[in-house]
């Protein structure tokens, strides 16, 4: 597991700035209701899903969170009033 800093985020100041993490940069940590085989909306959809992860960045864990319409996603996380996305 990796701790990221505001080093590791690309584009700081943009619109959309984003971490490049991997899997093994991720920390499982799924809700109880997740644990027990149930999403969050009943067809998947959604502004602000849950995704069952965390990262560490700056030394705290931050849930991520996704984004989905379509059968796209977008995951990402805030932190000090900033959305930073995750590739």
């Amino acid at each position: 597991m990796r701790d990221f800093t505001t080093l590791d985020v690309q584009d700081l100041d943009s619109a959309f700035p984003r971490i490049s993490a991997e899997q093994s940069d991720l920390v499982e940590a799924p809700t109880k209701w997740q644990a027990m085989g149930l999403q969050e909306t009943a067809t998947g959809y959604g502004r602000r899903l849950n995704t069952g992860r965390k990262i560490s960045f700056e030394g705290r864990f931050y849930r991520l969170y996704a984004t989905c319409f379509s059968n796209v996603a977008s995951v990402w996380f805030r932190t000090k009033g900033k959305t930073i996305y995750v590739s």
